[in-house]
């Protein structure tokens, strides 16, 4: 199948552009030269991306504004081009026959319910969100719009929730693996699952890392939780000993894709001993620990 890919000079984008190659034709768009951008402008140039979509029968929209554009541009700009472009490509695909459109999204859409007072919160897919910026409100209101699409069209429409996914320090990127995050190579597996599986109407999915925690846990991950990642994950907690690092007194949320994991025949793979092994290999996936010499 011919695949475009939007936002494919990004990080996230260039991984699932990389990962698609294996078994698709794959196109990149992106107002960033690269090259997994084959197509090089903006997603609201109609001409351009009428060109990009010849042939296309899936769309894997990777282009946003993300949070770090929160503050520096205009809400009117949120609303442009994480919400209009976005109606905009899947009403266009549909002109060029699409017959799949999956949608990266963000669990950072949820918000305040992500952390409930006095207690880790459990989120999966039937928590309601409570956005705190403008940033989550785009996200949330580009996924309402392409499941009203979805539904009118009847076309199969997947949206991948994912979790943080970004460098920074190990310590911290290690623990979230187990609660509120992803290796980028586990978001482009998800994406390439969803594709194989080209579920019926429209589906939303959270994105993140295998947790060894469940609900009944969520108090103590908020009161005390190195006591329960010794208890949980007693490897994890031996690096810390051993690196000279210590364990978070709190966790104040988990991301549950058990719900993905199940529907999309998809396995996170590289959990908190990826961390540690590309910190190893001094990688700039990773960060180092301020004051520990290596």
């Amino acid at each position: 199948m011919k695949v475009l890919v939007t936002g494919s000079a990004g990080r996230v984008g260039r991984a699932i552009y990389i990962q698609l190659m294996q078994q698709h034709h794959v196109v990149g768009i992106d107002t960033t030269p690269c090259s997994t951008a084959d197509f090089v402008g903006d997603i609201r140039d109609v001409d351009l991306l009428n060109k990009a979509l010849d042939g296309v029968d899936v769309i894997v929209h990777c282009a946003a504004l993300h949070a770090p554009h929160v503050g520096l541009l205009t809400d009117s700009e949120f609303e442009d081009i994480n919400v209009k472009a976005t109606e905009l490509l899947a009403l266009e695909g549909l002109k060029h026959g699409i017959k799949q459109f999956i949608f990266t999204s963000t669990t950072a859409l949820y918000g305040h319910a992500s952390t409930p007072t006095g207690t880790a919160g459990w989120v999966n897919e039937q928590v309601k969100p409570q956005p705190k910026t403008v940033y989550h409100r785009s996200k949330i209101e580009a996924e309402l719009l392409l499941e009203k699409i979805s539904h009118l069209f009847n076309l199969p429409l997947t949206v991948l929730q994912m979790s943080r996914c970004f460098p920074e320090r190990a310590d911290l990127m290690a623990v979230y693996r187990l609660s509120r995050g992803i290796d980028f190579r586990d978001v482009a597996s998800a994406h390439a699952c969803a594709i194989d599986k080209r579920l019926p109407g429209f589906r939303r999915y959270i994105i993140s890392g295998r947790t060894p925690f469940d609900p009944s846990m969520c108090e103590r991950l908020y009161l005390d939780a190195g006591t329960v990642i010794r208890e949980t994950v007693p490897t994890l907690a031996q690096e810390f000993m051993q690196r000279g690092w210590r364990l978070p007194d709190s966790l104040d949320r988990v991301y549950d894709s058990t719900l993905a994991q199940k529907e999309l025949d998809w396995q996170p793979k590289y959990g908190f001993e990826a961390v540690l092994n590309m910190l190893d290999s001094e990688l700039p996936e990773v960060l180092p620990v301020p004051g520990v010499r290596y």
